[in-house]
């Protein structure tokens, strides 16, 4: 056997990613490793959305260099960045054997029995319209695992302003349903439970024969030992009002979206390319939150954007405090290349907007824990994932609205769905009792 150390950087959609290429390359009697040292191959599967991920890459190739010098292990460079660089990185980086984009997953295996028959470097970055072959997808060791991701869309057609994921990852392309569902089935099989399905934009799915997301939804939902169902990500200009029942009609559907606003000003909207106003945005929480009152939602935000001003800073900030989120991400501005925002005037100073970032982070901080304090002494239905991370003798598992909660038990839950009792509210994360 070879070993094989696998490096991923970004998104859940690099995660799911990598989980094929580590199934793709035992065929190639490769097997994962977490040691250096005993590495015969080292992936790095990467992530350009912000430019500290790319600055990120660069460090760790300089750090896996020593590894070809001392074995001879092959080094090679996957996903968004490869996609970006192409030649390039094999021009800057000498010791670097493969660039593979993000279409050419399915032409791993290919690509190195060339390297390692030819001992010569290969870059393959070609984007394509056309869906990957179905079997890359089902790869990947999945035995024991709670949960799942499920790949169901590539690419995008949105065109945001700020945004790479279109030229790196090419136009939007959905997975046929049945293929999709033969996935989710095979999951279930091994024993997962709750699969999260996967896109840049989830609500635009429509597969060649005409099925819709909230369709998709309800045909994995009866699959025998699938308890719960998630999907991430949304845009709310395509948020419809069938979607938003599937959450009362479905019962495996979890009571959480992630629907990233990225900005509370209109102007700034419309700069972005987003497609929607705020009161748009603020429309579609009102009618989430009225059909479901106990939903989570959770967000995006893009602090810094070319041009935004402080009264547009303050529109974010208002918006945050009135839809009340549960979590959110947010970031700085990164200036990415291919993209419009990058020649926009009116760029703004990274002090400014790091300043900007610490005051939404503060008032995000505050809201995310009233909401956590106000479960304290309620029972919530807990799906066990597995051991604590921080504690071995506790277990660690996620409410519908995908809050985290960590409570001692025994190993034997691991699966369950059980109800444990809130004892005490955490920023980020719930500390509870198993109840008989």
């Amino acid at each position: 056997m070879k070993g094989l150390y696998l490096a991923t950087f970004g998104c859940q959609m690099n995660e799911r990613d990598s989980e094929r290429i580590a199934g793709l390359l035992r065929g190639l009697d490769y097997r994962l490793t977490d040691e250096l040292g005993d590495a015969d191959l080292i992936l790095v599967n990467t992530c350009s959305i912000r430019e500290k991920a790319v600055s990120k890459l660069y460090s760790a190739l300089g750090r896996f260099k020593r590894y070809k010098e001392l074995n001879g292990a092959i080094i090679g460079v996957g996903g968004c960045v490869a996609q970006q660089e192409g030649e390039r990185l094999l021009k800057k980086l000498p010791y670097l054997d493969l660039v593979f984009g993000t279409n050419n997953i399915h032409r791993l295996p290919q690509l190195l029995k060339y390297i390692e028959e030819k001992k010569k470097r290969l870059c393959k970055t070609e984007l394509t319209t056309e869906a990957e072959p179905e079997e890359s997808f089902i790869c990947g060791d999945t035995q024991g695992r709670i949960t799942a991701f499920v790949s169901i869309t590539r690419g995008c057609n949105n065109f945001c302003s700020y945004c790479i994921v279109p030229y790196v990852r090419g136009r939007e392309v959905s997975r046929k349903s049945g293929y999709i569902l033969s996935e989710v089935k095979r999951l279930a099989g091994k024993g997962v439970k709750e699969v999260t399905l996967l896109g840049q934009n989830v609500n635009s799915y429509r597969s060649d024969d005409g099925v819709l997301f909230p369709e998709l939804i309800n045909m994995i939902s009866s699959v025998d030992g699938i308890k719960r169902i998630r999907f991430t990500t949304s845009h709310p200009k395509d948020i419809s009002e069938k979607l938003i029942c599937s959450f009362i009609d479905n019962k495996k559907l979890c009571a959480h979206i992630h629907l990233p606003v990225q900005s509370g000003s209109d102007r700034i909207l419309a700069l972005m390319n987003r497609g929607y106003t705020r009161d748009d945005y603020l429309n579609k929480v009102g009618r989430l939150r009225e059909l479901i009152p106990s939903i989570a939602i959770t967000t995006d935000i893009i602090v810094g954007f070319p041009g935004e001003t402080e009264k547009d800073f303050c529109d974010t900030i208002s918006l945050v405090e009135k839809v009340g989120f549960d979590g959110m991400f947010s970031f700085k501005y990164s200036r990415r290349p291919m993209t419009r925002a990058a020649d926009m005037d009116g760029q703004i100073d990274d002090q400014i907007k790091s300043d900007r970032l610490s005051v939404l982070h503060k008032v995000q901080k505050e809201i995310a824990f009233k909401k956590n304090k106000m479960l304290e002494g309620s029972t919530v239905e807990v799906l066990v994932e597995g051991s604590s991370k921080k504690n071995d003798d506790e277990l660690t598992g996620r409410t519908p609205c995908n809050r985290v909660v960590n409570f001692p038990g025994n190993i034997d839950f691991v699966g369950d769905i059980i109800k444990v009792k809130i004892k005490k509210a955490f920023s980020n994360s719930l500390r509870g009792e198993l109840l008989n």
